[in-house]
């Protein structure tokens, strides 16, 4: 079944920090430590806590979901960078693997997409997820940050 793109909302909490958290897994486990990677999971209630906060200040969160589960998000807004690159960001987009693929990711850019230049951060190994974005018009333009969450290193990728 294609999954059904809507808004998030507050009943989503919970199941969407839980989303985030198996996401996390399946995009990151193959590039950073495992062990660090299960810390930074092991509670949930940061997650719970941080999907309370952000769908009551917003942006609003694009969700994906298939047979009453949900299976992707993202989310856009102003950005955070302190040197200006570009007016927007992609704070986030993410499928379950079972999606990697299906154009889920896609679908989920295109709801989210701003109408204007637009940066994201990305694991530097990931090249699965640099293929996507660069498909999307994004290219590293040079900024890079050690992402001690993860202990690993991002690159920017913007899109004008």
């Amino acid at each position: 079944m294609t999954p059904l793109l809507r808004p998030a909302t507050t009943a989503d909490i919970e199941a969407g920090a839980a989303l985030q958290r198996a996401c996390w897994r399946e995009a990151y486990g193959p590039y950073v430590d495992a062990a660090l990677l299960e810390e930074r999971l092991a509670d949930p209630a940061p997650w719970v806590a941080a999907w309370t906060r952000q769908l009551a200040s917003g942006p609003p969160r694009t969700v994906a979901e298939s047979d009453g589960a949900l299976v992707g998000f993202a989310v856009a807004g102003p950005s955070r960078d302190e040197d200006g690159a570009t007016p927007y960001e992609l704070y986030a987009i993410y499928t379950r693997a079972a999606f990697w693929g299906t154009g889920l990711g896609q679908r989920l850019w295109e709801e989210v997409r701003p109408d204007g230049p637009c940066s994201l951060w990305v694991l530097a190994a990931n090249e699965r997820a640099q293929g996507f974005y660069r498909r999307n018009g994004f290219a590293a333009d040079g900024a890079r940050e050690h992402y001690a969450d993860l202990g690993a290193d991002e690159i920017r990728m913007v899109r004008p």
